[in-house]
């Protein structure tokens, strides 16, 4: 309930402020590596109607947590899941924490013949399929969504010895466009980027839904810029940059 009444708090707050308002030039995100593209498109958009710039450093959600406990000075923080920012809302680094996207998980490859049968699931089963890339399941969130997908269809003791762990999502996608496997649990969001539209993919139905959550830090040194990105976020202006990636 707190974090729907901060969420609603900040569409407020872009309502009743002029997007041309702002406190200082720029803020810095942190941002989970699923996002890469529709965050690129946002802070275009976001700077061109506000004047602040959104600087994004890129990797992991684990990954980006780990920076922030060691004192990384983010002013907002994009994870792949929720859980991150609420425990962030625990230990005092934010007032709140908001939904902003939600995901979903996809199984990617460069070779349009990858999806030549009916399911995913038969697609990993094809004797020539030696290597298959995943987010590591322990820090990036759809690696742990693919990981839920595997082991619900009894799958994930079948194809550890062809599993590739990348990184981070972002990592798992480059693996699987670079051939460097034959596919890739990636990101919806991969598919409609230049390289994903020229190989093929499936959605996993059966992984959970990736709900992603952000939240702006307490100390931030551009408080009024890191909220009005927050808030902008949530407008309508931000929703069809995140439909045309994928996200809901």
């Amino acid at each position: 309930m707190k974090n729907k009444r901060f969420a609603i708090a900040l569409i407020m707050m872009i309502l009743m402020s002029p997007f041309s308002v702002a406190a200082q030039e720029k803020i810095s995100v942190a941002v989970a590596a699923n996002f890469i593209s529709a965050f690129k498109e946002i802070a275009e958009d976001f700077e061109k109607k506000t004047g602040v710039k959104a600087e994004g450093t890129f990797s992991s959600t684990g990954n980006l947590y780990s920076q922030i406990k060691n004192g990384a000075p983010y002013d907002v923080f994009l994870s792949a899941d929720i859980e991150r920012p609420e425990v962030l809302q625990k230990e005092g680094w934010t007032e709140g924490s908001f939904i902003y996207a939600r995901g979903k998980v996809i199984l990617w490859s460069a070779d349009k013949k990858f999806c030549k049968t009916a399911t995913w699931q038969e697609a990993l089963k094809v004797s020539k399929i030696k290597k298959i890339a995943i987010a590591n399941p322990q820090t990036a969130p759809y690696g742990a969504a693919a990981k839920e997908a595997l082991i619900k269809l009894k799958l994930w003791d079948n194809i550890q010895d062809k599993m590739v762990i990348a990184q981070s999502i972002a990592q798992s996608f480059q693996y699987a466009s670079t051939d460097s496997v034959d596919a890739g649990f990636c990101a919806l969001s991969a598919s409609v980027s230049p390289e994903g539209l020229k190989g093929c993919f499936y959605v996993v139905p059966e992984a959970p839904d990736v709900v992603q959550g952000a939240c702006v830090a307490k100390n931030t040194k551009n408080k009024k810029g890191a909220e009005l990105f927050a808030g902008y976020l949530l407008s309508e202006h931000a929703l069809k940059i995140k439909q045309k990636y994928g996200y809901h």
